[in-house]
């Protein structure tokens, strides 16, 4: 899943947009040299065992042993992209990772009622809504013998510890603790370590430096979503695989033809060819340029990533009427531990196509899903070979440049900053997770465990097994829109297939014809409803699986 194209009613068909507060290619100089134009490094021992069928494939001719082979190379293949890399000098800019605003969720689906249990890299967080509506979040777990206060409950705007009923305010303090004797005082130490929170255009962000002020220049604005008349379609998902594994795959266009072919009109396998990219900007926070398609000419689209884990994909257009139009494929990704990651996927415009208008939200949601599962295998396998090789990318990758610049600008930004992370894979550097990874072991038993035995599907209880393969954990639960939907559609479901039920015992019962087809016609109906309403749960809680074309 990648950039898609927003003027179209499905939210994975939105194309890259570009914001008008980013430079144009017209009033802009451009600051760096495109990558194509940096002689190759001859590639590791790696590389070279890889290299010859690649080559073949792209030159009709058979070459000699050796002959030419770092020419044909240059050709087609990524090479450095500065005067540093081509020195083979590291570049090393200052960066903390915990003096970030990290997007945590969508201010509309953090419960009224219930804490919220979410997690930055390896730091566990809970999140909860106060009565007057603000948003306050802690270290996620109690002083009194480290449960997990996201298990808890909210009790009168305070948030309480299920394990022994300890109750904190929204500054942390610790209020009650029914063990204590009534003439006890709490101890100043039974407090929270908090987080400072911000709500920003729908998305709520966490600040992850507890001794840092909040640097609030840091945190994200994005115009288009000011502008008079602009609307989106807003979704969240949690996923399998490692937050720049999910980047790299959000930053590739080639894919989309490919990966999500027929997903629905503007994604077909025979549109897939080469694409130009110009790079414009580089800084220690990320990068920005410019893309399009090869056989078209142009550089339409307008892509930007910015430190931590923000991209966009932004356009501008004038319908017939010289009226400009603003789009943008927005994503906001949080890194939740190894192999593991939550997304905020924002796609929107001033301009809505009239189809879009027909379709209900939850329509759009589960094609948001389809596309991620579409993705998810090869995505999870690619992490796991990334843990098993440890080493960089560029000992592992072929990064063509006629599709991967995104991937190996970003790669080599990683190069930069992953001194300041937890751990990294960059494109010529890397550094291992220094802690083991988190494994949750509940819930179990006979669900989870046969859930965990077929993911496409989410095994046995679809929509109650813990594993992150499985839509309804993925996304549905995240989403209260799509959860009151599939709550609905069970309801609805349960009462048409009583009255079907009914209807059919009570033709059995009567005796005159007309009655009798009446009673068996209203079964009938009855029962395609909870049918119309089982497919529709479906819809929201199965996974896609791909059928592979031949062509």
């Amino acid at each position: 899943m990648a950039l898609l194209n927003p003027s179209l009613p499905h939210t994975q068909t939105f194309l890259p947009l570009r914001l008008s507060a980013t430079p144009s290619k017209q009033t802009s100089p451009l600051l760096w040299t495109t990558l194509s134009s940096y002689p190759f490094k001859p590639l590791s021992r790696r590389m070279k065992h890889a290299r010859c069928e690649a080559v073949a494939d792209i030159k009709a001719e058979p070459l000699v042993e050796g002959e030419g082979e770092e020419e044909e190379d240059h050709k087609v293949l990524m090479g450095p992209s500065s005067e540093e890399e081509r020195r083979v000098e590291r570049v090393v800019a200052d960066y903390d990772w915990t003096q970030e605003w990290y997007p945590l969720y969508l201010t509309n689906n953090v419960p009224d009622d219930a804490p919220l249990g979410l997690c930055v890299f390896d730091k566990q967080l809970v999140l909860f809504k106060d009565p007057n509506g603000v948003f306050h979040c802690f270290e996620d777990r109690c002083p009194h013998r480290l449960a997990k206060l996201s298990e808890g409950q909210l009790i009168d705007g305070k948030l309480e510890c299920l394990y022994h009923g300890w109750q904190f305010e929204g500054d942390g303090k610790c209020v009650k603790i029914p063990q204590l004797p009534a003439d006890a005082k709490i101890p100043r130490s039974a407090c929270l370590k908090s987080y400072e929170v911000k709500e920003s255009q729908g998305v709520v962000w966490v600040w992850m430096s507890p001794k840092t002020p909040p640097n609030v220049n840091k945190l994200p604005w994005f115009e288009n979503f000011a502008r008079p008349g602009f609307q989106d379609v807003s979704t969240i998902h949690e996923l399998p695989y490692d937050h720049s594994i999910l980047l790299e795959n959000l930053m590739d266009p080639a894919h989309i033809p490919i990966s999500h072919d027929r997903t629905d009109w503007t994604a077909k396998r025979e549109d897939a060819q080469p694409l130009r990219f110009e790079v414009t900007e580089r800084t220690d926070r990320g990068f920005a340029g410019w893309w399009g398609k090869e056989q078209e000419g142009s550089l339409p689209n307008f892509l930007r990533f910015e430190a931590p884990c923000v991209l966009q994909n932004n356009r501008e257009m004038v319908d017939k009427d010289g009226q400009k139009h603003y789009f943008t494929g927005l994503f906001l990704c949080r890194p939740t531990g190894q192999g593991k990651s939550m997304l905020i996927v924002r796609f929107g415009g001033t301009k809505r196509s009239p189809l879009a208008k027909l379709f209900p939200k939850w329509y759009f949601h589960q094609n948001a899903c389809k596309v991620f599962e579409q993705d998810m295998g090869f995505l999870s396998s690619q992490n796991e070979v990334l843990l098993k090789e440890k080493v960089p990318t560029k000992e592992l990758y072929l990064n063509l440049k006629s599709s991967d610049t995104w991937v190996a600008e970003y790669r080599k930004w990683m190069d930069k900053v992953g001194h300041g992370m937890p751990y990294h894979f960059g494109h010529s550097t890397i550094s291992l997770p220094k802690e083991p990874a988190v494994v949750e072991h509940a819930p179990a038993g006979l669900i989870a465990g046969q859930s965990a035995s077929n993911p496409a599907k989410g095994g046995t209880g679809t929509m109650h097994a813990p594993n992150l393969a499985n839509r309804y954990f993925r996304h549905v639960i995240h989403c209260k829109g799509c959860s009151t939907v599939v709550k609905a559609f069970e309801a609805w479901k349960n009462a048409l297939s009583t009255v079907a039920i009914a209807f059919a015992a009570l033709s059995i019962l009567v005796s005159a014809r007309q009655w009798k087809t009446l009673l068996l016609g209203s079964a009938a109906l009855c029962s395609a409803g909870a049918y119309a309403c089982s497919s529709a749960i479906a819809l929201n809680t199965t996974n896609f699986i791909r059928t592979h074309r031949r062509l």
